[in-house]
């Protein structure tokens, strides 16, 4: 049976809500993964796509988020909006009785992703945040050998991005709902907590507003410590003025040596007159080619006692491969009532760091966090 013409024994049907770069990718596992029946489409602008899968021409659409709710009564609501409306939509798919994924970050402030984190408890439904690094057996990697590494760790980490064309667009889209700092950082520092597994305790960040062609700043840096005498920085900035070089950088050093992520060597850009932008291109986010692992020990006459290793990561997945993941995590959760509490809290932490960032931004001070 075509699994467009019906709805296929025990599959999931899910509605897909925004189907921009990674709605459409999570649409894309949806309908791949047995256990999971796309059943809808839904955009403020779905009328005017002419670039989605013919495959899909037979998918319901909908312009309408409360009419596609109450029309399709899906399991599963998949939420791939604009930020300023992640915390409603979730809220209204907990209400209509739907599972919920939703691509971070969880919504725009602590009071609101912890609404949200209510309202799954209360209906008793699965929510699962995309971090999509948790599911990248690179980082995973990267986690543990951090973990290895002693205590306090020192944790560099950055993703500045040379937006042009489409891809500024995008950015512009989403910097009236978030600055980078927030949108993107939320990742980062979430790996950073679980490299520590430590509580973060104080957030100091700057940033600068590079263009005005939007209204927040466009760059910022946090720098935030954690109870365990560990400290992490983080850099973001958005916009064709941004650097390609160092765009990439993820490092963690402890007292028995360091982890870095090695980027592809097509990782930047270095042709003369180049009017292309690496650093934008979403695949370029997760790809890390190697890690090289450094070891601190040295012999008597101080020379290092062991030489680095590079771990190859060859054959890693691709963004939709790992959007695959991420749904098979989802659909796991859902079918073994997998108890997804600490994932949650997590996501509101780590949301707590980037906001506190933004406010010490604004205020032009440290933040303590309690």
């Amino acid at each position: 049976m075509n699994k467009h013409n019906g709805s296929r024994n025990g599959a999931l049907r899910v509605l897909v809500v925004g189907v921009g770069n990674m709605g459409a990718s999570h649409a894309r596992a949806y309908d791949k993964i047995d256990g999971f029946e796309l059943a809808g489409l839904c955009a403020r602008t779905i009328a005017k796509r002419t670039d989605l899968p013919e495959r899909w021409s037979n998918i319901p659409r909908f312009s309408s988020y409360a009419e596609a709710l109450e029309t399709l009564k899906p399991d599963v609501v998949s939420i791939n909006t604009w930020p300023d409306t992640h915390a409603k939509y979730a809220i209204q798919a907990f209400k209509s009785g739907a599972h919920v994924f939703m691509e971070k970050p969880i919504a725009e402030t602590v009071a609101d992703a912890r609404k949200v984190v209510a309202a799954a408890k209360s209906a008793k439904k699965k929510l699962v945040i995309g971090y999509i690094l948790r599911v990248h057996p690179s980082w995973v990697e990267f986690v543990r050998l951090a973990k290895g590494l002693g205590k306090p760790l020192v944790m560099r980490m950055n993703l500045n991005q040379q937006s042009i064309g489409q891809n500024w667009t995008w950015h512009k889209n989403l910097m009236k709902s978030l600055p980078p700092i927030v949108d993107c950082g939320v990742h980062y520092v979430d790996v950073m907590c679980q490299m520590t597994g430590a509580k973060p305790k104080r957030v100091h960040a700057i940033g600068a507003h590079l263009t005005k062609e939007v209204k927040t700043y466009n760059y910022g840096q946090l720098q935030v410590e954690f109870d365990d005498g560990s400290v992490g920085w983080y850099e973001a900035g958005w916009g064709p003025m941004m650097s390609e070089v160092a765009f990439f950088v993820k490092d963690v050093v402890g007292p028995k040596g360091c982890a870095s992520i090695v980027m592809a060597e097509q990782g930047s850009n270095i042709e003369e007159g180049a009017t292309t932008t690496t650093s934008a291109d979403i695949d370029t986010h997760t790809k890390t080619n190697a890690i090289r692992l450094h070891h601190s020990k040295l012999n008597k006459d101080n020379s290092l006692a062991k030489p680095d290793e590079l771990l190859r990561m060859d054959d890693e997945p691709g963004h939709d491969e790992l959007c695959e993941r991420e749904q098979l995590f989802l659909l796991n959760a859902i079918r073994k009532d997998v108890d997804l509490k600490d994932h949650m809290n997590d996501a509101v932490n780590s949301l707590r760091v980037v906001l506190a960032a933004d406010e010490s931004i604004k205020n032009k001070k440290v933040v303590t966090l309690r």
